[in-house]
């Protein structure tokens, strides 16, 4: 079973939301569906990155840091050319 990290664009927005599941496709629908209480109020969702990680620790410290400041500008970096080309990146952490 992989973990994984991802990270969504509202397309309205331009919001950011960072997130991690067992299921991608199940959490996208949720997403998009206003399942979630965080992201709800900016739906649709697109799916721009995620990451595959094979222990459930591992992921959610990949989490914790891409929402950190530092691990932001790292997601900025990795993610530059779909970034420019959108020129839209907010980053909405869940409150």
């Amino acid at each position: 079973m992989f973990y994984y990290v991802y990270v969504i664009q509202s397309v309205r927005e331009g919001e950011l939301y960072i997130g991690r599941t067992t299921d991608l496709r199940k959490r996208f629908s949720q997403h998009n569906r206003g399942s979630s209480p965080s992201t709800n109020r900016y739906t649709p969702w697109r799916p721009i990155y995620y990451e595959a990680c094979l222990h459930r620790l591992d992921a959610e410290r990949r989490e914790r840091y891409l929402k950190t400041s530092q691990g932001r500008r790292l997601l900025k970096r990795r993610i530059k050319e779909y970034l420019f080309k959108s020129k839209q990146f907010k980053v909405l952490l869940p409150g």
